[in-house]
């Protein structure tokens, strides 16, 4: 009896080249509702020639409202452990089980129109977290995002985030400070005059900004009298390593509760040919009982 042998190589195999590696479970990235080119395309532009983008009245009152009530019991007194997060910043992690409203922001079909553009598909969420920057804080140390993989620069980002202010952004209590341009740069780092001379994203509440992994960026120090509050969404390449381990912060019963959307930027998703199974199937087979 003849043997058949299979040729050619892994990326030529049919179920291994469709994204989504499976005919039942498709990838439903990029089908969020549609934003027009007319106000992607500037937006993109400015992400590609600056390293971010304000995004204007994100989300509505309401709905900054609501993330804020559920924000609420979460916060502690005092401040952060270290320089970096600040010792007289607040912050809470864990927000896609703590804070259902935040989701929100993190699946937004502006952001992910956006995001389309700058990463590959099925992306992931890195990061879900508030942040308070309490009176009295120092400036953050300026860092880029995607610092902590070790790919040496300049090269494209492995990342992008997106803050979103819950109050007003000013330069006194806190805004974020980017570097514009800094996103095109080699592996060196900010001079004292450049880091001097960053700029503070000002904005009003439900306004967000969006910025590339490589980008330097830090936050504010707080000259006023009332917190600085923030909500921001990090997002990784679909082969890079989230910083949130959601496969354990973030229970089946709230992933079964999330969008579509949600559930794939969570990693209940495959990245081709095969990144992300489980048992060799599909993960959102586990969502299905």
């Amino acid at each position: 009896m003849a043997m058949t042998i299979q040729t050619g190589t892994v990326r030529e195999l049919h179920d291994y080249v469709v994204t989504g590696n499976a005919r039942t479970h498709r990838s439903d990235a990029g089908s969020q509702a549609a934003v027009g080119d007319a106000v992607l395309a500037p937006l993109a532009e400015a992400l590609e020639r600056d390293g971010y983008a304000v995004l204007p009245d994100l989300l509505d009152g309401d709905r900054v409202a609501e993330i804020r009530a559920q924000l609420a019991p979460h916060f502690r007194d005092g401040g952060g452990r270290n320089l970096f997060e600040g010792l007289k910043t607040r912050r809470i992690y864990g927000l896609v089980e703590k804070a259902p409203a935040s989701h929100a922001l993190a699946e937004h079909p502006l952001v992910l129109g956006l995001l389309d553009r700058v990463l590959e598909p099925n992306y992931l969420l890195s990061q879900l977290q508030a942040i308070d920057i309490l009176p009295g804080e120092a400036t953050q140390p300026l860092h880029h995002d995607d610092g902590f993989y070790p790919v040496p620069r300049p090269r494209p980002p492995l990342g992008a985030a997106t803050i979103l202010a819950l109050g007003d952004f000013t330069a006194e209590n806190g805004a974020t400070r980017v570097i514009p341009g800094s996103h095109l740069w080699d592996g060196r780092e900010p001079s004292p005059e450049e880091a001097a001379a960053a700029v503070p994203v000002a904005m009003p509440a439900g306004s967000a900004v969006i910025f590339l992994g490589t980008l330097w960026h830090g936050g504010g120090g707080n000259d006023s009298g009332a917190p600085r509050l923030a909500l921001t969404a990090q997002y990784c390449a679909p082969w890079c390593r989230q910083q949130e381990n959601y496969s354990l912060s973030v229970s089946l019963q709230t992933a079964r509760a999330c969008s579509p959307h949600m559930q794939r930027l969570l990693g209940y998703s495959i990245h081709a040919p095969f990144m992300g199974m489980v048992d060799g199937m599909h993960p959102r087979r586990l969502l299905e009982g």
